[in-house]
């Protein structure tokens, strides 16, 4: 069982190891980051959605915005488009499954605000759905994936590929993110900025 645990924690320091050494994927995080700091700026909001975990995560990140990070400051304005049980049952019991976030952002979003879809596999039906409604909206995608990035990765303006392929080192790697893309976002607006 000890074996078990250290090499678990071994995989999830390898990959974020990986993502660490990819200049490529380090530079896209400041490139959404910076892109959420413009969306806030402009007096938009973000959207996040996931499926179980990846829901789990699009609550934790939206919450971040929220309420606070690392200070305290005002309020960013954010939704997880995975919790509130009248509006997921309605639409699931009309509408179905798959139309979940793509009509709650028909009705909540509006151009200039950016949605996160999280997708361990990239090709989560109803976050498909949700990016092909962000673009009739003119409303900015950013995907948080696994390794292929599945069909997201061409459904997004920006796809953040975790270098992995198991579910459990994807979702520790998108909140790693989500907290990175926070805390830029708090420090550029309400603190004192990089130098």
């Amino acid at each position: 069982m000890q074996t078990y645990i250290n090499n678990q924690i071994k995989d999830s320091y390898e990959t974020k190891i990986k993502l660490l050494e990819s200049s490529d994927l380090t530079n896209l995080i400041k490139v959404v980051a910076e892109k959420t700091v413009e969306v806030y700026k402009k007096g938009n909001k973000t959207l996040l959605a996931g499926n179980g975990g990846s829901a789990a995560d699009a609550q934790h990140i939206a919450g971040e915005f929220v309420s606070r990070f690392y200070f305290d400051r005002p309020g960013l304005p954010s939704m997880a488009l995975t919790t509130d049980t009248s509006i997921l049952t309605a639409i699931g019991n009309d509408y179905g499954y798959n139309e979940l976030f793509a009509r709650q952002i028909q009705a909540n979003g509006v151009a200039g605000d950016l949605f996160i879809g999280i997708s361990t596999s990239g090709n989560s039906e109803n976050i498909i759905r949700a990016l092909r409604a962000c673009k009739e909206k003119e409303i900015t995608t950013v995907g948080l994936t696994g390794q292929s990035g599945g069909e997201m990765a061409e459904l997004c303006d920006y796809c953040i590929k975790v270098p992995s392929n198991e579910t459990p080192r994807i979702q520790e790697s998108h909140i790693l993110i989500g907290h990175i893309i926070c805390a830029i976002v708090e420090e550029v607006i309400f603190g004192k900025g990089f130098q």
